[in-house]
C-alpha cells in the first residue's frame, strides 16, 4: 500500500542544549515523503522523506538565519534534509526501529529511528470546500538522536567551566501523518 505524507500535519522538530543549561528547539514544518506500508505486513515497510532546509524555525529570526548558515546547516549549498530507509525491525506490537540514510549537508549517515505506528482511520478529504472523502489516514511518530558533527555541523564556541555554546548531541522527532494514494 502506497502513501503519502501530508505537508501540513508532518513536521520534524529538533531540539539541542544551549550554554549547557536548556533547550533550544526549532521545527521543519511541510515535511513531504512517501512510504510504503501495510498494517497487517509492517516489517516490509518504507519510506523516504525530504525536508527543505531554508523552513527552519526557532522562533527567533537571528537564530534561525544562523542555524541557516555555513556554520550549521549551509541551506546555500545544501538546500535539503533527506531521510530513505533500509531496513526495519519489529520491537512490539506497533513499535520499530527503522534505519535508513540520513543526509545533512551532503553527509549521509545511517540512522536508527524508533518509529510507533498510531493507527488508522478513513477521514474526509477537502478539496476546494468540498469533501471528497473519505481517505484512509495512518499517524506515524519517530524519534533518534544524532550527533551533529558527523554530518559537518560542528559551529561551536566555548561557554565557561569546560561547557560548549550547542550540545553536539541532537534529539529529532518527527510526527508524520500519511496519506493513502488512490
Amino acid at each position: 500500500m502506497r502513501w503519502f505524507f501530508e505537508p501540513g500535519h508532518t513536521e520534524a522538530e529538533f531540539r539541542a542544549r544551549h550554554m549547557m543549561v536548556t533547550w533550544v528547539r526549532g521545527l521543519f514544518k511541510n515535511v513531504a515523503g512517501t512510504m510504503n506500508f501495510d498494517p497487517d505486513d509492517p516489517t516490509n515497510m518504507s519510506f523516504e522523506t525530504e525536508i527543505d532546509a531554508a523552513t527552519l524555525w526557532t522562533g527567533v529570526q537571528q537564530r534561525d538565519d544562523h542555524l541557516r548558515s555555513a556554520d550549521f546547516l549551509d541551506v546555500a549549498n545544501h538546500p535539503k534534509i533527506s531521510f530513505k530507509s533500509t531496513g526495519v525491525r519489529q520491537t512490539g506490537v506497533n513499535d520499530f526501529v527503522v534505519t535508513g540514510d540520513l543526509t545533512i549537508r551532503g553527509v549521509t549517515r545511517s540512522v536508527p529511528l524508533e518509529v510507533t505506528y498510531l493507527g488508522q482511520w478513513p477521514t474526509p478529504w477537502w478539496e476546494d470546500g468540498v469533501d471528497k472523502g473519505p481517505k484512509m489516514r495512518a499517524g506515524f511518530a519517530a524519534r533518534t538522536r544524532i550527533n551533529r558533527y558527523d554530518f559537518g555541523v560542528s559551529w561551536n564556541d566555548k561557554a565557561g567551566e569546560g561547557g560548549v555554546v550547542v550540545s553536539p548531541t541532537i534529539e529529532i522527532r518527527l510526527d508524520a501523518e500519511a496519506i493513502l494514494e488512490d
